[in-house]
C-alpha cells in the first residue's frame, strides 16, 4: 500500500453498503454503462451528446414542452435541459415559440425529426443490450418494478434520515 497520510482510514469501515447487493448502486451502474455507450456513440456518429439526445427524444413523444415541463419529465436539471435546447436550437434541429411569461415551448424542426429518426436505433440497441435473454412478461415485470420504484422515490422526495 502506498504511503498513506497519517490521519488516513486504512481499513474497511465495519458498517458499509454491500457493493454487489445494493440495489440504487446497481441501477446506478447500469445507468452509467447504458449513458456512456450512448454518449459515445451518439457523440461519434452525430456530434451530440445523451441530453441532447433525450430532448429531441422527448420532443418527438410530447411537441411543445417547455424547458420545465421537459426537466420534469426527464428528471433532470432545467440547466441541462437548457444547454441542449440551445445546442439544438443552433443546429436547427429544435424551434421554439413564445408562451406567457418567460416559458418557451419547444418542437422538432423537419431536420430534427430526421435526426431523431437516425439516431433512434442507438438508444434501442442499448436497450436491447440490456433487456438480453428476457422474456417479454420478464420485461414487463421489471418495468412494472422500475415504474414502482420511481414512483415511491417521487412521493418520499428528500427525507432526513437517522444514523
Amino acid at each position: 500500500m502506498p504511503d498513506a497520510p497519517d490521519d488516513a482510514v486504512l481499513e474497511p469501515l465495519p458498517r458499509t453498503l454491500p457493493a454487489d447487493a445494493f440495489t440504487p448502486r446497481l441501477l446506478a451502474l447500469v445507468s452509467n454503462a447504458l449513458v456512456y455507450r450512448e454518449s459515445t456513440l451518439l457523440k461519434a456518429e452525430f456530434g451530440l451528446g445523451t441530453n441532447d439526445w433525450r430532448v429531441l427524444a422527448s420532443l418527438a413523444v410530447r411537441p411543445g414542452m417547455t424547458g420545465a415541463e421537459l426537466s420534469d419529465f426527464l428528471g433532470t436539471a432545467e440547466a441541462l435541459v437548457s444547454r441542449s435546447n440551445r445546442v439544438l436550437t443552433e443546429r436547427g434541429l429544435i424551434t421554439s415559440s413564445g408562451g406567457p411569461g418567460r416559458s418557451r415551448h419547444h418542437y422538432l424542426t423537419a431536420e430534427g425529426a430526421r435526426l431523431h429518426d437516425l439516431m433512434l436505433p442507438v438508444s434501442a440497441a442499448g436497450q436491447d443490450v440490456v433487456l438480453e435473454g428476457l422474456s417479454p412478461a420478464e420485461v414487463e415485470h421489471l418495468n412494472t418494478v422500475l415504474r414502482g420504484m420511481l414512483a415511491r422515490l417521487r412521493t418520499a422526495g428528500p427525507h432526513p434520515h437517522s444514523p
